[in-house]
């Protein structure tokens, strides 16, 4: 397998959301970005991208090489996390896909070669293909750490950037909404000329 060449794109460097360095499913759920000027950036938004993603995360071997189906896994359990997250945030009950999903993720985690019928070859033992056990595995670290999240002591402490139109979630500090100094920021000049409107 070849290896990702990193330096290819150019990608915005904008740190962590609190929280996401010790929950890779909230850092998988902040993988798109709503960047200045309404622009959108997804992280994982190519086979590239997704799999230089994992690897820079341990959830995959170096050397790693996605085609779009996986990538495509990944980027759909992100959005049935984010529906999990956005659920949670609002004390709505979670969509049913999504639970499901996420279910999904967790069990289809690899754990012995399968049982397999080939005319050929007959019965015989055959582990997944490489690639599709190292994206089972990523997708139940990631399903199970965002389970883990929204039912362990982090829950309540879990909630959206208060920064329209940041589309981020973050563990919430003290009374801190924001999940970036630039968000931060972005909230309060929109809160003091929304002050100075209302005094025209």
């Amino acid at each position: 397998m070849s290896r990702i060449n990193a330096s290819c794109t150019v990608r915005p460097v904008i740190p962590a959301a609190p929280g996401a360095d010790r929950h890779p499913g909230l850092d998988l759920a902040n993988s798109r970005l709503s960047m200045p000027g309404g622009q959108v950036t997804d992280l994982i938004g190519t086979p590239r991208e997704a799999a230089r993603w994992l690897i820079e995360r341990d959830l995959a071997p170096a050397g790693t090489v996605l085609h779009e189906i996986c990538a495509g896994r990944l980027r759909a359990l992100r959005e049935r996390i984010r529906e999990l997250f956005a659920a949670h945030v609002h004390g709505a009950e979670p969509p049913a896909e999504a639970l499901a999903a996420v279910n999904t993720a967790l069990t289809r985690v690899p754990t012995a070669a399968e049982l397999r019928w080939d005319p050929a070859t007959g019965l015989h033992r055959s582990a997944p293909h490489p690639t599709d056990q190292a994206v089972d595995h990523a997708l139940g670290v990631l399903a199970a750490d965002a389970a883990d999240l929204l039912t362990g002591p982090d829950a309540a402490r879990l909630t959206a950037c208060d920064s329209s139109p940041c589309m981020r979630y973050l563990l919430r500090t003290g009374r801190r909404h924001w999940c970036s100094v630039r968000c931060g920021d972005r909230a309060r000049a929109a809160r003091a000329y929304a002050r100075r409107a209302d005094r025209i």
